[in-house]
């Protein structure tokens, strides 16, 4: 059996994962319910999910997009709620294989990374194909 072509990595000198928000149209997000006062979510955001647990409003669906998330997915996207984000979206790396799946979904090209600019969230990539 083989296996699909692989995608080449992004091609452009460096990248603000702030602003794909491929995460955020991808996975569900749930978390601790405490989490959620801990972090300042506004309330608007979180959506219960039982006694223990809680997830970002609009991620629990079949075709999840985080409410908190604005704009267009790949292009030019911003969190509304990033500075209260839960540990979820905290944990989630830029480049790593759950970033790698977002894209993909979203049929955008994967991120390889190189090495951390001096900004957070960004990422310098490699300027050739793959």
């Amino acid at each position: 059996m083989r296996s699909a072509p692989e995608r080449p990595s992004t091609t452009s000198s460096s990248v603000d994962c702030r602003q794909c928000g491929a995460c955020c149209a991808t996975f569900r997000v749930s978390f601790y319910w405490a989490e959620a006062d801990a972090m300042g979510l506004p309330v608007a955001l979180v959506e219960p999910m039982g006694r223990w647990y809680a997830c970002l409003t609009g991620t629990n669906t079949k075709s999840p997009r985080c409410t908190a998330l604005q704009g267009t997915v790949g292009q030019r996207a911003a969190c509304t709620a990033y500075p209260h984000r839960p540990s979820p979206c905290r944990e989630l790396q830029f480049g790593d294989a759950k970033c790698t799946l977002a894209r993909r979904r979203h049929g955008l090209p994967a991120i390889v990374a190189t090495a951390m600019a001096e900004a957070p969230g960004v990422v310098e990539t490699p300027s050739s194909n793959h």
